[in-house]
């Protein structure tokens, strides 16, 4: 007798590749566009922060976007919610697919079936990957963070730098393991979407000859070597700051949404 799956095949093959691009890969794009800013976002800062080096400008724009999402953005634990069932149901099918599916690269080493090889791979390792992230700088677990910092949004910058680098004075050998992981998961996560959305137009039926699965491929790897170099922005942006200079524009800002002058900010300061 055939299982729920088997005999629900269609459907859920359907639904294990839409949930991978809306909303999971919708928030990827969006996440990452939000993190690469503490890069790039020097050069869209609206206000303030004139004259400031590029580098300082783009860790304040950083923290106005992330300070906008955890403030302003509504029902934003309902979003989260979403975002979770959404990743278990596609990692469950995910793995299911995978453990029931063959790679035959030692026979036809063929780069079809190395993409499939790795698809599985990044899968894990990009779940494992998101998991510690979401962990460590949203639910707040710091036993698994070195120097035990927290993130915190209203500090946004400063405390991911503390956590990369596992301490608050520069890189130590441990923050160089974690700054590692976070560059394997980021480039796995990305290869993952770009090469799933490649096999998504197949399984909905949108590239049908390969000359169309070719033209989609391009574009597929294009939109993938963009979230790509935007992911390596973020962890090297974040890496680049300083944590007592991003503690320091940090409190500009907070400063300025207080409304307090410069001088009685530099009180505020000491005490």
């Amino acid at each position: 007798m055939p299982s729920f799956i088997e005999k629900n095949h269609f459907l859920l093959r359907r639904l294990h590749s839409l949930t991978g691009i809306v909303p999971i890969g919708v928030f990827l794009i969006a996440h990452l566009l939000t993190n690469s800013s503490i890069i790039w976002g020097g050069g869209a800062l609206r206000e303030g922060f004139d004259g400031a080096p590029f580098k300082d400008r783009g860790v304040a724009y950083f923290q106005e976007e992330v300070a906008w999402i955890n403030t302003q953005v509504p029902h934003l634990l309902l979003i989260e919610v979403t975002l979770w069932v959404s990743l278990a149901f596609h990692a469950i099918l995910g793995v299911y697919y995978a453990r029931s599916g063959s790679a035959n690269t030692d026979r036809y080493p063929y780069q079809g079936n190395w993409r499939y090889r790795v698809q599985r791979l990044s899968g894990y390792l990009g779940f494992l990957f998101i998991f510690y992230h979401v962990a460590t700088l949203r639910w707040g677990w710091t036993f698994l963070i070195p120097g035990g910092t927290e993130w915190s949004f209203r500090y946004s910058a400063s405390t991911l730098a503390a956590a990369l680098h596992g301490s608050t004075t520069g890189l130590t050998t441990v923050g160089v393991v974690v700054s590692l992981f976070y560059f394997a998961g980021v480039s796995l996560l990305v290869f993952h979407f770009a090469n799933g959305l490649w096999t998504a137009a197949i399984t909905w039926g949108l590239t049908i000859s390969k000359a169309a699965q070719r033209r989609w491929g391009y574009v597929c790897a294009g939109l993938g070597a963009a979230l790509m170099l935007m992911a390596w922005m973020s962890l090297f942006g974040a890496l680049a700051v300083k944590h007592d200079d991003a503690r320091r524009i940090e409190s500009q800002l907070h400063h300025k949404a207080a409304g307090l002058a410069p001088k009685a900010a530099e009180i505020a300061d000491t005490n």
